[in-house]
């Protein structure tokens, strides 16, 4: 469902205009697909803590979906980095923040540093049995706000659209997902002390 509210919001902004797009027109799309999706992974995850159901339940729908948002987050800023050059405006980092004004390129950093964040998360297949890890996922739920933030600002979908108050909808929900997972790996701390 968010990503069909994801596509609809995305095609609305183009006008439903499919003949020529560009990769300017076509990024967009990925990131809203990206976010909207990972942000039904905090959902899912806190509802099944709250309804305590067996993490292997949701199995399936996180590694089908999980792979779905790597190749959003790869074709994101890919497509836009990708243009930029094609324009002859050089590569990342550089050509990305001179997409944008001045005052907002503290967002696209937001977004890289969610990006590299989530791309490191990606080694959970080979790390998450290491003590260190528990500090991958408080990095990636601290890329999760990084990347609300970056879409607020940036995300010409929620500029004067009905996506916004979703978006905050989204926004809100995430931040009561985080705040109970996290108090109850508190209470779990407590119980075992």
């Amino acid at each position: 469902m968010v990503a069909v509210i994801a596509f609809v919001a995305w095609g609305q902004g183009i006008s439903w205009q499919f003949g020529h797009l560009s990769s300017y027109q076509l990024f967009p799309l990925f990131g809203l697909l990206a976010f909207s999706i990972m942000w039904s992974h905090y959902i899912a995850s806190g509802v099944r803590q709250y309804l305590n159901v067996e993490r292997s339940a949701l199995h399936n729908y996180f590694e089908v979906t999980s792979f779905a948002v790597l190749v959003a987050i790869l074709v994101h800023p890919g497509l836009l980095a990708w243009q930029l050059w094609r324009d002859g405006l050089g590569l990342p980092p550089s050509s990305e923040l001179m997409f944008v004004a001045p005052k907002m390129r503290i967002y696209i950093l937001m977004a890289m540093t969610a990006w590299l964040i989530f791309l490191a998360y990606e080694l959970r297949r080979i790390f998450k049995t290491r003590p260190w890890w528990k500090y991958m996922q408080y990095a990636s739920d601290v890329a999760m706000v990084l990347i609300f933030v970056h879409s607020i600002n940036l995300g010409h979908q929620l500029k004067s659209s009905w996506l916004l108050p979703i978006w905050y909808f989204y926004g809100l929900t995430l931040g009561g997902a985080l705040i109970y997972t996290y108090y109850q790996k508190y209470q779990q701390r407590s119980i075992a002390k």
